[in-house]
């Protein structure tokens, strides 16, 4: 659907943190006895370091991995030989400032659900910030979903897995005491987890998977497995390996945990900061996300811009009918909004955003350097959406794209298209409304132009065309023919899907159509449609309404599962058959899956 009643020029900010939940039950505590150093780690007699304490936890209030056990002999047996206690625990009443400041380390073994309260929690994040160490081992990835600092900790949530089957471990750092002495590619069987996000950008990435070694991975072929990073005066490992009781039999996989080990409970030193110059994982550059940087708040930009449309009353009465997980944020705010909305952008696998501007010296204009920053720090490519401003020309619109070329051509995150010359790409919004488009021929060479239609009558002077349109990808009209006539021509075919359509609180009495999301059923018939050669025409690129269009209720950014009450805002909840905090972001995973299908489809 078009966006001409819900484009006017209006005048959040985000909301703060979950609550932290329900107490957990506490159980037995066992001290584990020092045993023989049955299976040590290759050479850990000539590493060992000053004494230590290590706490095991591997408390579960969701499944119980049988290979438990055989995690707690395995550390046990490895503090044996190298010099190092350990204590095991499923009580959470160890976690009080008390008897964790006994501890150097403390590992999650395959720990899930909520498993420690909240004085239980501030307890644990004070001692890490303070300057203890945190090792989680496979499910400690499925752990605490509610709390949002221990994601930060464990880097990743667990999000699914395939079968366990046999896969290749790739060591990306040598230099690691938990790597040193492993090989360059290792084929070992287990259960591999998918996580939520990518989590390289925040951490120290060790080891990564092959996703071509295997079948079921959903990282868009950059799967890290095993990392560290420092948290707060703290130190936190983590490895997704450890599924099987085999696995703490393996020699390779003994030495990995005892070079955690070492490094969380500071025995020696590493290099785990996230990396400034590691290159981010494959993103697609021909998934392209429509992205909107329209909103302030008073806090940021002096004033509600754009939250109000539709004569509502922000913060938490805003022109949408879908409540932003940020809150009504600003556009502008740099290191918060814009900067998680790269690290978005980035969970979804699309590689590149469409960015809205409104002319020179507009709103948006002022702050493209601010998201080009943005996008730059997660691998993300910047297009742009030249919209219909005021006096818009078709030579207008020439210059524009010359403006935007100098000005920020010189940013690594600006999109230039490496199957088509390295050029840049430019979506004209409404194109239509303007009959020459002749002044174009002068930048066309050099640029990628695309008009919003599926007329191929009304493309001349145009390198391809798009549609936009968040409720004809559910039919498709026109597409076959429009995606034929480029391919037939050397243009560039780029069809719209979107997840739904509804804007009846931006625009109150809006008579235009609306479609609803049906959990997820809408944007995956849309995606369909694109993907299938005899209704969408072969695409060169897939286009996305919207990464964040609110008014239009057509984002995927993710939406509050909790929005303020009484205002009639709709939720994910129930998308792709998720509840929760899964369904804030069921949006950004299933464009990653389709992403991934629709490379696959390019390739073949």
């Amino acid at each position: 659907m078009g966006r001409a009643d819900t484009r006017t020029k209006d005048h959040g900010r985000g909301r703060g943190g979950h609550v932290m939940r329900r107490l957990a039950a506490g159980i037995a505590t066992t001290t584990a006895l020092a045993l023989a150093a049955l299976f040590a780690a290759p050479g850990a007699g000539a590493t060992a370091d000053a004494g230590y304490d290590v706490l095991v936890f591997s408390k579960t209030a969701g499944f119980r991995h049988d290979s438990i056990p055989a995690g707690i002999q395995a550390i046990t047996e490895l503090g044996a030989a190298n010099g190092f206690t350990v204590t095991a625990t499923e009580d959470a009443g160890a976690f009080t400032s008390g008897n964790l400041a006994k501890y150097e380390a403390v590992v999650f073994l395959s720990t899930t659900g909520d498993v420690l309260d909240d004085t239980q929690q501030n307890a644990f994040q004070a001692y890490v910030d303070g300057g203890g160490g945190y090792l989680g081992v496979h499910a400690a990835a499925d752990t605490e979903y509610d709390w949002p600092y221990y994601g930060t900790l464990v880097g990743a949530w667990f999000q699914s897995h395939p079968a366990p089957q046999q896969a290749v471990v790739v060591t990306e750092d040598h230099d690691n005491p938990a790597t040193a002495g492993l090989d360059d590619r290792w084929a070992r069987t287990d259960e591999w987890y998918n996580f939520r996000t990518n989590p390289r950008p925040d951490v120290h990435v060790l080891q990564s998977l092959d996703e071509s070694s295997y079948s079921g991975g959903t990282m868009n072929g950059d799967h890290p497995i095993t990392w560290c990073h420092p948290q707060g005066q703290g130190r936190a490992f983590y490895t997704g390996i450890g599924h099987t009781r085999e696995s703490f039999a393996e020699s390779p996989f003994r030495s990995l945990l005892l070079g955690g080990l070492r490094y969380a409970a500071g025995a020696v030193g590493a290099d785990c900061g996230p990396p400034t110059a590691q290159q981010p994982g494959a993103l697609s550059q021909d998934v392209h996300l429509f992205y909107y940087p329209w909103y302030g708040t008073p806090e940021v930009n002096g004033d509600w811009r754009h939250w109000q449309q539709g004569g509502h009353t922000p913060p938490e009465d805003i022109g949408a009918d879908l409540y932003p997980k940020l809150g009504p944020y600003d556009s502008g705010d740099a290191d918060g909004a814009v900067a998680q909305h790269m690290k978005w952008v980035r969970q979804s696998g699309a590689g590149v955003i469409v960015y809205s501007w409104w002319g020179r010296g507009s709103y948006e204009d002022n702050l493209a350097r601010v998201v080009l920053d943005a996008a730059r720090a997660e691998g993300v490519k910047v297009a742009w959406h030249i919209e219909p401003y005021q006096g818009r020309t078709g030579a207008s619109v020439a210059d524009d794209i010359r403006y935007i070329d100098a000005a920020y051509g010189d940013s690594p995150a600006f999109y230039r298209s490496a199957d088509h010359g390295n050029r840049p790409a430019f979506y004209v919004f409404e194109s239509l409304r303007i009959g020459d488009w002749s002044a174009l021929d002068a930048v066309t060479g050099d640029n990628i132009v695309l008009a919003q239609t599926t007329d191929t009558s009304k493309i001349s002077h145009f390198n391809g065309l798009y549609t936009y349109d968040g409720i004809a990808g559910a039919t498709a009209p026109g597409w076959k023919n429009a995606g034929d006539y480029a391919r037939q021509h050397g243009l560039v075919w780029s069809p719209s899907v979107a997840p739904g359509y509804v804007d009846d609180r931006a625009v109150p009495g809006n008579t235009t159509p609306t479609v609803g999301r049906g959990n997820g059923a809408t944007y995956d018939l849309e995606w369909s449609n694109a993907l299938d050669p005899a209704i969408g025409g072969s695409p060169t690129w897939v286009s996305v309404t919207s990464f964040n269009e609110w008014h239009e209720g057509s984002p995927i950014e993710p939406a509050a599962g909790d929005p303020p009450a009484g205002h009639g805002y709709q939720t994910y909840d129930g998308a792709y058959g998720k509840t929760g905090d899964a369904a804030e972001t069921a949006y950004l995973d299933r464009t990653a899956e389709w992403v991934a299908q629709f490379e696959e489809v390019r390739e073949n």
